[in-house]
């Protein structure tokens, strides 16, 4: 079953069938090995720009430890905290995570958290779930990693069911629940769920379950074999989301070099690149500053300025900026 989300302005913000929007991942900074700077007043600074300039979205990581062989600690505060730091300071950008490891965390924890910011943020929120990929984790938290495909199966289920019953009875892995609610319910009783890379599921359980695929980026001719597979999976559209990292250079014409899971360039080249990603059927795509080599609000506005324009954000109309 496919759902509509209408009732939900952070979705209608990312996502249009047929158009590609942009988001912008935190740290909203350059920075080199695995701890950013984060100044936080800086970090707001440029939320409150992304808002108004009209980017899609502001995607937060959820890295719970830090794993030095993974070389990045993402925006190193709290998913669920960080954000609604954030979503008290904006007004309409949609606000995501990018992505929630499910198999970490009970699913009661997860869905009254996510409800939560998403009734404070007024329906803003889309979630990106995963299994977990660092295997650091899964000991600390007493698991076994093998198990995370089952985990986060039954994660899933029961988060939305928490979300759109009442008093529902639900046995998991997890646990128990009998003759009690959870409180708040999200807007429309669902939050948009993105299933992050296979998260050691099949395309068709993805496409089944998922409200849209977040994936890795890819070289043109292999995410479009990914967008047609998708595509074939979801009969009725379901969005594709991806993550870029970008190093932008001060010259426009810049040609594309490559970097780790993305490209330098300069704007013209980029603006290009977006466009084959549209044609291929990407529908939304978060941008990275992490290899960047100038400061980040400069990137931004350069952003905002030429490669934007190219991908504009359609807001609901009852989306207001401050």
């Amino acid at each position: 079953m496919t759902y509509t989300f209408s009732d939900r302005p952070g979705w209608d913000a990312m996502f249009r069938q047929g158009e590609l929007t942009l988001g912008l991942m935190y740290p909203l900074e350059s920075y080199s090995g695995a701890v950013p700077r984060l100044d936080v007043a800086e970090q707001v600074e440029q939320s409150v720009l992304a808002d108004q300039r009209g980017f899609a979205a502001l995607w937060a990581r959820d890295v719970p430890l830090l794993d030095l062989s993974f070389g990045d600690g993402g925006q190193l505060y709290d998913t669920w905290v960080w954000l609604t730091h954030i979503a008290a300071k904006t007004s309409r950008i949609a606000l995501a995570t990018g992505s929630t490891v499910l198999p970490l965390r009970n699913p009661i924890d997860v869905a009254k958290a996510a409800a939560s910011l998403d009734q404070l943020s007024g329906g803003r929120l889309v979630i990106g779930a995963a299994t977990g990929d660092r295997g650091v984790e899964f000991p600390a938290y007493g698991l076994n990693r093998d198990h995370s495909g089952q985990l986060f199966r039954e994660s899933v289920t029961t988060i939305r069911r928490l979300w759109g019953e009442d008093f529902p009875d639900v046995d998991s892995v997890y646990g128990t629940l009998r003759g009690t609610d959870l409180l708040p319910k999200p807007v429309g009783r669902r939050i948009p769920l993105l299933v992050t890379g296979n998260s050691r599921q099949d395309v068709e359980w993805i496409a089944e379950h998922g409200d849209g695929w977040l994936m890795y980026p890819r070289p043109i001719v292999q995410q479009r074999m990914i967008t047609t597979a998708w595509q074939q999976a979801t009969p009725e559209w379901k969005p594709f989301a991806q993550s870029l990292y970008i190093d932008l250079e001060e010259d426009a014409n810049g040609v594309p070099k490559p970097i780790h899971l993305g490209f330098r360039s300069g704007w013209r080249a980029l603006v290009e690149h977006l466009g084959q990603l549209h044609d291929i059927g990407v529908n939304h795509v978060a941008i990275n500053l992490k290899y960047g080599r100038r400061p980040a609000p400069e990137v931004l506005q350069e952003i905002a300025e030429n490669v934007l324009p190219h991908f504009p954000t359609v807001f609901p109309e009852t989306a207001k900026v401050h």
